[in-house]
Order: C-alpha cells, then structure tokens, then sequence
C-alpha cells in the first residue's frame, strides 16, 4: 500500500508532531555533548557570568586535598562582609580571580581554555595566572616580589598557596615547612640532624627568616643582612660588647649553619678545628687534644676536661664586656 505525501503528512500531525524531511531533521539535531560550539555562538571572552559563584557551585561542588566549596566560604576571600574580598558588596566572586566565565560555563565551549585555573596545566602563563593575586596582594612583604628568585624561577602562588580549603597549610608553622619542603629537600635533611632550629617541632616556620615574596638582603631574608635576621632572635648576641670577637659582627655563618647540623649550637666545625681556621696553633696548647697538651700538663686525659676544647676557657665568645675579658675567658 502506498502511502501519499499529504497522507504521510497528516499522520504526523495527528500525532502532534510537525513534518520535516529527514535531511531537515538531521541539519537541525542539536551538537553532541563531546562537540564544541563555534565560537560565534559562544558568550564573549570578556563576559561575565549572569548568577555568579552560582553558576560555579552549579558544577564545582566536589570535595578534594586541594578544593572544598564548603570549606572556601571560611576563608577570607569569601568573607560578605570585607568590602575588599571577591565576596564582598559589589564583589565579582569566583570571577573576581578566575576571569570572567560566561564562556567557561556554556555548553560546547573548551573549557579548559576559556578561564585562569591557576593549575600548572593551564593554558595560562605563570605571569598572568600570579597578576591575578598580586592584583591585591602587592604591597608591603610583596613589594620585592618581581624579580626576585620564586619569580625568576618561574614559581606561581598557587604553587604555595591553596585557596579553596578552610586553613591554607603556608600560612602555619606546623605545616608550612613541608611546603617549602616540595623544593627545598636538601633543607628537609638538614632540619632532621640533631642541632636545628626547631622548625620540625613546629616553634618555628621558614618565614621566621625568609620571606618568600621576594627580599633586598641575601637568600630572601627577612632583614637586609644575615646578622640582622639572626639578631631578631638572638637579641643577646647583638651588642654592643666591650671586648669584641670580630667573626661576630661580620657573619654569624662563619661559625654556625642556619638549618641544621650534626654538631652542636649547629657549629659549621667541632673545636679547636673550627677556631683554628683563624687562630694559629703556635705557641697555645689547642692543637693534640691530649692530656699533656692542656696548661701545666695535667687534667690526667679527663673528657669532661677537654671536651670543650677552647670553649672550656674562652666561653664568651661572643663577647666580653668584663674589663678582663680581653680573651673573652670571662
């Protein structure tokens, strides 16, 4: 039985669909979810999304190490009543640091293209992803920032910095070292020998000392010399003295090491060794750690004698202010 045009055509509008040729039809199928829309029906790169942190938490509600929705409203940057967070009044949110994402949340686009993840897979250069920060977080410590060694070295902040949890781990003692630690793995094994500044024990944070924004004084210190840095701690060895052991003023790392040693007061050397690289043996008794060697002879080769070595009669060796510490003996 032949069915005729109009016929055809009338079954179809009983059923309540409207007749459309076959090649019609499938001219008009709307994409599959795997193909991308052409970029003249995608929103433009500079739009912004109409509902906000909305339309992100739409999709971006998953709970992972490194991101927790939940857990990112704690923090500051999403704090409502800070007119100087992204959340804040008159604040763009998530966009205020990802770019605008109209284009990231509509259907077809490449997603992976069309915002700053801050990721190290993004499509981004560290330069621009860090802008994005440094935005608003460009005075006071981070004024040093450009061209110093993490920028030089290519280092992002989210490289550091974790945003999208309730505490980021930099920001505190007891964690902040093992993310220095990502890099600096020569200065874990120092902070695990037996003399160390207590940063394993959580008393002490790498920022004490250095700051990671960049610094005008050596190694990224936090004051312009290593003595001054040292001095904020070790207010007692500053000065001034009367009698003055020269290595001292000039470099507290002539004599000890910063992150850790197997020596103790983390000395570079044991004594006599470590004073003999600028006192001559001649004529004094430090060179034979022996009981004959000691004034007069005796000591009967007694440890607790020696062990001390010079330190058992120089014992301010930092300094003196005894009017007969010329020797700095007292």
């Amino acid at each position: 039985m032949n069915i005729t045009r109009p016929l055809l055509c009338a079954l179809w509008l009983v059923a309540g669909l409207a007749w459309q040729p076959m090649a019609s039809a499938q001219a008009s199928a709307p994409p599959s979810a795997s193909a991308s829309a052409p970029a003249s029906t995608l929103p433009p790169a500079d739009q912004y999304t109409e509902k906000g942190a909305d339309t992100c938490l739409g999709c971006h509600d998953e709970e992972s190490a490194t991101y927790s929705a939940a857990a990112f409203f704690k923090g500051k940057h999403a704090q409502r009543g800070d007119k100087r967070a992204p959340f804040g009044a008159g604040g763009l949110q998530c966009e205020a640091c990802h770019g605008p994402g109209a284009r990231h949340a509509a259907k077809g686009s490449k997603k992976a293209l069309t915002i700053n993840s801050f990721k190290a897979s993004s499509h981004l250069p560290v330069e621009q992803r860090n802008q994005a920060c440094l935005t608003c977080h460009e005075g006071q410590s981070r004024n040093a920032w450009h061209g110093g060694t993490h920028d030089l070295s290519k280092v992002a902040c989210t490289d550091c910095h974790k945003m999208h949890v309730e505490r980021d781990p930099v920001l505190a003692k007891t964690t902040q070292p093992d993310v220095c630690y990502t890099c600096h793995a020569k200065q874990r094994a120092d902070f695990h020998k037996s003399s160390v500044h207590p940063v394993r024990f959580g008393l002490m944070g790498c920022s004490d000392c250095h700051n990671a924004h960049g610094s005008n004084g050596p190694a990224m210190l936090i004051k312009a010399t290593l003595n001054q840095t040292c001095f904020s701690c070790h207010a007692d060895k500053r000065g001034p003295v009367l009698w003055e052991h020269a290595p001292v003023a000039e470099d507290c790392s002539l004599c000890h090491t910063a992150h850790g040693s197997v020596r103790p007061a983390l000395l570079t050397k044991n004594p006599p060794l470590l004073c003999q690289q600028c006192h001559s043996p001649a004529g004094h008794p430090s060179l034979p750690r022996t009981a004959t060697s000691l004034p007069g002879g005796g000591g009967g080769g007694s440890m607790f004698l020696i062990a001390g070595s010079c330190t058992n009669c120089h014992t301010q060796v930092h300094g003196s202010n005894h009017p007969s510490g010329a020797k700095l003996m007292r």
